[in-house]
Formats: structure tokens, C-alpha cells, sequence
């Protein structure tokens, strides 16, 4: 029988989609940003894949615009409670 940590390591890798505001997308995109901030309310696990989505704040939709990312790291040092950093590449 699997113990519990041997079936946390079987965990296949999930797609997540997240609201992204415009000037956070665009750090994204130029590669100036290289890391994301979030509630770990969706379990983020290194090897996920990040689907950020572009949206506006101010006219509440989103704009179409998308890129993919993988989670190449995560830690919750120095965060508020259920928060990670995760480090993110481009897909």
C-alpha cells in the first residue's frame, strides 16, 4: 500500500486559469516578471501549468489575451497564512 506522501508524488500536474490585471500580464509577457503571487487556495504544485488570462479591472472582462506558464518552484517562506510564490516559466 502507497503511504501518503507516495500518492502527493503521483499528483498529475493541473492546468490552473487565473485572472491576471494588465500591467502584471505584460511583465509576463516581456519576461520581466518571472514569478506569481497567490492564495494557495487550488493546492499549486511544482510542474502545474499556469493559464493567465488577461483582465481588465475597471471594465471587469477579460481581453482575450492568454499565456501558459509552468510552476518551476514554490515556497511559502516570509508569505501571509495560504499564500506561495511560485517561480514561473514560459510554455
Amino acid at each position: 500500500m502507497e503511504t501518503k506522501s507516495e500518492v502527493l508524488l503521483l499528483r498529475i500536474p493541473m492546468k490552473h486559469r487565473l485572472k491576471t490585471w494588465p500591467e502584471y500580464f505584460e511583465a509576463v509577457l516581456s519576461g520581466k516578471k518571472t514569478f506569481e503571487i497567490r492564495k494557495n487556495d487550488r493546492d499549486f504544485r511544482v510542474n502545474d501549468l499556469l493559464l493567465l488570462q488577461e483582465y481588465n479591472p475597471k471594465t471587469e472582462e477579460y481581453t482575450g489575451r492568454e499565456v501558459l506558464v509552468e510552476v518551476t518552484y514554490i515556497t511559502d517562506f516570509g508569505q501571509p497564512d495560504n499564500q506561495v510564490v511560485m517561480s514561473i516559466a514560459r510554455v
